[in-house]
């Protein structure tokens, strides 16, 4: 599982790479772990050169024992560890827990005159626990499009309704749909007689008056040498879930973070070596972001063509033939950060006697980078900019 989750955070990275060029100065927050494992579903059934084309963008290639056996037509078997490690994944992560809530929801729509391999059908059922449905969007696209769309609400608590827009589904083939929803409890929450409104700097001439959560406790803490940045993690209740704060040093400091930021960095800066418990007074503002992706151009930028490509396509592993192709990777999710997260059941463990001792400032009043990890699988499972909360 520890090189799956390598290589989805290079993964992660990429996108973020490519959405960082498209996005600029705006906020950011995805899900690498949902995008990356609907991707997989399609590879599962992918053949040749979009196969390989697949397992490059997604370092699937990187995550395998045996890559030296790998043929171009039967990755099922030789790459089979890929899928299992997802399985494990998935597994892990969705084992209740009264700590925090998560749900990340992959399905594949595929029109129903494309029928599904058996095979497949139960490889997705076994790696990946859902299921491919068949749907008629050549005579009843709406329908289809509404059916989605309620799917995908009941699967996100109501957060996330309409992802596809009127007649955007017509013509369509095959629909990846990746729906996320997150809202965790903070290991100590934030007192809400503590927020105060200050300004948030969205660069150095402007700024906008947000409510700024105040928080002074023992934090694990990193100042980042030769970055000009400082590192912070807020467990989650039950500490299975972290969110890590980069925040540059200075109000512009985000792009040259960004610039130097990578997979291998993040691993290194997270790690137990470096990172350690400090006091620190911690101001972060309240946010809540919801964001939607196309994400066709961004993977094919990245490398992942031939799956979209009416002549290259090759997708046989789904259906027994070549008539398939994708059409629409589409990607929306949706987070909100407030003093509790959910009702809190712990109570407030700052102690304020302890003020007396040196404290670290880390005070998110300007653009700053958050991840949440789940720990024991070392997964980012959500990553994010914040430039205006």
């Amino acid at each position: 599982m520890n090189s799956l989750s390598a290589a989805n955070t290079r993964f992660a990275f990429d996108l973020f790479q490519q959405f960082k060029t498209s996005k600029k100065d705006d906020n950011i927050f995805y899900s690498p772990l949902s995008i990356s494992s609907a991707l997989a579903m399609t590879y599962l059934g992918a053949k040749e050169n979009t196969a390989l084309e697949m397992e490059k963008v997604l370092h699937f290639n990187e995550a395998t024992e045996n890559t030296k056996e790998r043929t171009t037509t039967d990755h099922v078997e030789n790459l089979g560890n890929v899928h299992h490690q997802f399985q494990k994944l998935l597994t892990e992560l969705k084992k209740p827990t009264d700590a925090y809530e998560l749900n990340i929801a992959n399905k594949l729509y595929g029109e129903k005159n494309f029928q599904f391999l058996q095979e497949y059908m139960d490889n997705i059922k076994k790696f990946y626990l859902t299921t491919v449905e068949s749907v008629d969007f050549n005579n009843a696209a709406e329908e289809t499009r509404k059916k989605i769309n309620s799917w995908v609400e009941s699967q996100t608590h109501e957060k996330i309704k309409n992802l596809f827009p009127k007649d955007s589904l017509t013509s369509t083939i095959l629909v990846l749909v990746n729906a996320v929803y997150f809202k965790g409890q903070w290991d100590t929450k934030f007192d809400k007689k503590n927020t105060v409104e200050k300004e948030f700097w969205l660069n150095k001439d402007t700024s906008k008056p947000v409510q700024m959560m105040k928080q002074y406790d023992v934090f694990k803490f990193s100042s980042l040498e030769g970055m000009q940045a400082k590192i912070l993690e807020i467990p989650y209740k039950g500490k299975d879930l972290s969110m890590i704060l980069l925040l540059p040093d200075e109000v512009d400091g985000l792009q040259k973070l960004e610039d130097q930021l990578t997979a291998e960095k993040l691993i290194e800066w997270t790690s137990s070596q470096n990172m350690s418990n400090n006091f620190v007074d911690l101001y972060l503002p309240r946010f809540k972001l919801e964001e939607t992706y196309d994400l066709k151009d961004t993977l094919r930028a990245l490398g992942m063509v031939d799956v979209f490509n009416a002549q290259t396509a090759n997708l046989s592993g789904m259906t027994g033939n070549e008539n398939l192709l994708v059409s629409k990777v589409i990607h929306k999710s949706f987070v909100e950060v407030t003093e509790e997260g959910t009702t809190a059941a712990s109570s407030t463990a700052v102690d304020f006697q302890m003020k007396s001792s040196p404290a670290y400032p880390f005070h998110c009043d300007h653009p700053f980078l958050f991840f949440i990890k789940h720990n024991k699988t070392n997964s980012i499972l959500f990553l994010g900019r914040v430039s205006s909360p």
